[in-house]
C-alpha cells in the first residue's frame, strides 16, 4: 500500500510525470482484508484493478508444484492484461517469480542492498550484513529478469549502518554467531530492527526518484545505464529529511 500511495501522491502533486495504467494483484477480492483495502484504494483513485488468485490457480491446477505452474500462471496473467501496454511495470510486494511476465512487460524491482551486496529476501540480507560486519548498505532498483535479483541495476542509494546508537547495537552482536542471535532474539534484535527501519525509510523515495528518471529519459529500462547505475543518494536523503521534518 505504501509504495502505491506514495506514487499516487507524487503523480497528483505533479512531482512525477506519469499515469498508472493498471494494478495487478495475485489475490482476488475477499481473500485478505489488507489486500481488499489496497485494492479499494486503487479503485478510489481510478486505477483499473486486475486480479488472478495464485492460490486458487494452484488449487484448480491440481496442487502441482509451483515450479511447474509459474509459466502457465504467467500466461494467464498476460492474457488478462492484454489491453495494457505500460512503459514500465513495478513489482512491489509480489512474492512470485514471474519468468514470462517480466519478459512481456519491462519490469523493475527494488532490492534492499547495494549492488554487489547479498541477494535474497530482505531478512536474509540483513542477517548477512550483520554477519559481514558491514558499515553501510542501501537499496537498489534493478530490472526484473527470470534470474531473480540479477537483472541490470538501474539506480541505488546508500546509507551508513554504523555511528551513534548503532555502535552499541553492533557491540551487542560481538562474539555471537548469527545463529545464536536468530535463536535468542530473532527479528527483535535491535540492530536488525534498526537496519530494517533505515532501509524502509529510503525504499519509497528511491522508487519515486527512479520513476522520475525513467519519465525524463535519464533511465531507459530494460537497458542498463551506459555509465553504470545511477546513484540517487542525495535526492533520497533529501526526501527522507523532509518526511522526518513533517512527521
Amino acid at each position: 500500500m505504501g509504495m502505491l500511495r506514495e506514487t499516487v501522491r507524487a503523480i497528483e502533486s505533479g512531482e512525477l510525470n506519469a499515469t498508472i495504467q493498471f494494478l495487478f494483484c495475485n489475490r482476488d477480492p475477499g481473500q485478505r482484508a489488507a489486500t481488499d483495502k489496497f485494492l479499494g484504494f486503487a479503485r478510489k483513485k481510478g486505477i483499473p484493478v486486475v486480479t488472478l488468485s495464485s492460490y486458487k490457480f494452484k488449487r484448480e491446477s491440481g496442487d502441482l508444484p509451483w515450479e511447474r505452474l509459474r509459466e502457465p500462471y504467467d500466461e494467464a496473467v498476460i492474457a488478462k492484461l492484454g489491453g495494457f501496454e505500460p512503459k514500465i511495470t513495478v513489482s512491489a510486494g509480489y512474492m512470485l517469480i514471474a519468468p514470462l511476465i517480466c519478459q512481456r512487460y519491462p519490469m523493475i524491482n527494488e532490492h534492499p542492498a547495494l549492488p554487489g551486496q547479498p541477494a535474497g529476501m530482505w531478512q536474509d540480507v540483513i542477517w548477512k550484513l550483520i554477519e559481514m560486519g558491514a558499515t553501510e548498505t542501501g537499496a537498489m532498483i534493478h530490472v526484473a529478469t527470470p534470474d531473480v535479483d540479477l537483472g541490470p541495476v538501474l539506480s541505488y542509494t546508500r546509507f551508513p549502518i554504523v555511528g551513534g546508537e548503532l555502535d552499541w547495537m553492533w557491540f551487542r552482536a560481538r562474539g555471537q554467531s548469527i545463529e545464536e542471535l536468530k535463536q535468542r532474539e530473532g527479528e527483535n534484535f535491535q540492530l536488525f530492527k534498526a537496519i530494517r527501519e533505515l532501509s524502509l525509510a529510503r525504499e519509497r523515495p528511491l522508487l519515486i526518484e527512479t520513476l522520475k528518471a525513467i519519465a525524463s529519459g535519464q533511465l531507459a529500462p530494460p537497458h542498463a545505464p551506459p555509465g553504470g547505475p545511477l546513484e540517487l543518494t542525495a535526492s533520497v536523503e533529501a526526501a527522507v529529511a523532509s518526511a522526518t521534518a513533517s512527521a
